[in-house]
């Protein structure tokens, strides 16, 4: 690595979406109902009651959306498929033109130098798999995301290498159903929910070996937004807290796919409400991945606390303004290389930040045509700064995807906030590059941080 760079001239820069935020089309080309077709009908479940019919028209507008990758100097693309234009009824009968419609975006990308990243689920189930099964309360969901896997892996071979199984365990399992937030929106008692996220566990592990069956050359990772734990001071002392941490804080979701076991303190926990698995189960959640695919966006600060049964303690962040722009995630740069550098140490596998992002609601064109969102940039600045930190460490960071390559329909919480590197005007479905991408375009071509 030249010395006047901070990344490598391979460092994958991407961006994100998922396809329920930007695609729309929801029923066009023989694509099935999600859980969120029904969901977005439901009074005061979306904001300002809005629905992702048409959300950015990324199904008809891919291709310019890609141009403005490439112009940015991307050279990855994290996206999600959605299961029920696979899957019109998420198992059975195969939609060839769902299929098809993925085989061209992944055809765009690669012409124009964009890697594919792809998200086989992120939140939008199909909707006859809820209705029928109850969805992730049922092995039978599980089973069917196996097939599903299957069949991308087998449809895809030459065109995807990267896969990410899931996108955010707690968002699918709890805030989807304990909290009702999202689709199907259910607030079910505790241990169906521990049972749920159980289930969501067993289906990444099915899912990768689905994947590698039908693609034996696949890489394959998920995409988990871990609490990312901080030492307040780098010394053994420390960060041996902060690691103690970081695997009993994610015991119900991460620790249990890198380690093939619930640990005592999780599962006393929950007590009664624990799931009922076997060990069966455990081998398949926990089979070796790939790569470790990481959303960070905020960071938990802590001390050694030998006094405590835990031996550590998370400080409470009520000092703090919260600068993420999303309830409860306070800004810590830090987690970037903390977060990177606890995960590898522990795994030891090469880590890709999957999302992060910066969250306004004050985005806004000006008269000249331009969006100037400098906190986004600062942002961006500050979190890039620690992973150039743990690149220059050895830390083998490999990749960093933007959330969100473009505004787009933040679920429940409506077309208003906005994350994107293209500001859309949803009335004419114009992008426009914001001051972001021209920063983020330097930065790609430089290789610097500035």
């Amino acid at each position: 690595m030249s010395m006047y760079r901070d990344f490598p001239e391979d460092f994958v820069w991407g961006s994100a979406t998922a396809s329920y935020q930007v695609e729309g089309a929801p029923f066009e080309d023989g694509k099935g109902a999600s859980v969120w077709n029904e969901f977005e009908k439901i009074p005061g479940a979306m904001r300002d009651d809005v629905n992702g019919d048409i959300a950015c028209d990324h199904y008809h507008r891919y291709p310019e959306d890609i141009a403005h990758m490439k112009n940015i100097g991307l050279n990855g693309y994290r996206f999600s498929l959605a299961w029920s234009r696979i899957f019109p009824d998420g198992y059975g009968k195969v939609n060839q033109k769902g299929i098809d419609h993925y085989k061209r975006v992944c055809e765009t990308l690669l012409k124009n130098g964009v890697e594919p990243y792809v998200t086989l689920y992120h939140w939008d189930l199909p909707l006859a798999l809820q209705k029928e099964f109850g969805g992730w309360e049922s092995r039978e969901t599980v089973k069917y995301f196996g097939e599903y896997a299957s069949k991308i892996g087998e449809e895809f071979k030459g065109l995807i290498k990267y896969y990410c199984t899931t996108n955010e365990f707690l968002a699918a399992s709890d805030v989807a159903y304990s909290m009702g937030l999202i689709a199907p929106g259910l607030k079910l008692e505790k241990k169906r929910v521990n049972q749920i996220r159980h289930h969501l566990l067993l289906a990444h592990g099915t899912a990768v070996s689905a994947l590698r069956a039908a693609d034996p050359g696949a890489k394959i990772s998920l995409a988990e937004n871990s609490s990312f734990m901080v030492p307040l001071i780098d010394t053994p002392e420390y960060v041996d807290a902060a690691k103690k941490a970081f695997r009993e804080v994610n015991a119900h979701f991460l620790t249990a796919v890198m380690e093939g076991k619930y640990l005592d303190c999780y599962l006393e926990k929950e007590g009664a409400d624990a799931p009922v698995f076997t060990d069966d189960d455990m081998k398949i959640i926990s089979q070796k991945l790939d790569w470790l695919g990481l959303n960070i966006y905020f960071g938990k600060r802590l001390r050694p606390a030998p006094e405590t049964k835990e031996g550590y303690h998370i400080f409470e962040e009520t000092d703090l303004k919260r600068q993420t722009g999303i309830a409860d995630f306070y800004f810590e740069p830090a987690a970037m290389y903390w977060g990177s550098r606890i995960a590898y140490e522990l795994y030891g596998l090469p880590i890709y930040i999957t999302e992060n992002g910066k969250r306004s609601e004050t985005d806004k064109l000006e008269p000249d045509g331009k969006v100037y969102d400098d906190e986004r940039i600062r942002h961006l600045r500050l979190q890039l700064l620690y992973m150039a930190k743990a690149v220059r460490e050895g830390i083998p960071v490999k990749g960093y995807f933007h959330w969100s390559l473009m505004d787009n329909l933040e679920w429940h919480h409506g077309f208003r906030p906005r994350f994107g590197f293209l500001y859309v005007n949803y009335s004419t479905m114009e992008r426009v590059p914001k001051l972001s991408a021209e920063w983020m375009k330097e930065v790609i071509r430089t290789g610097r941080i500035a």
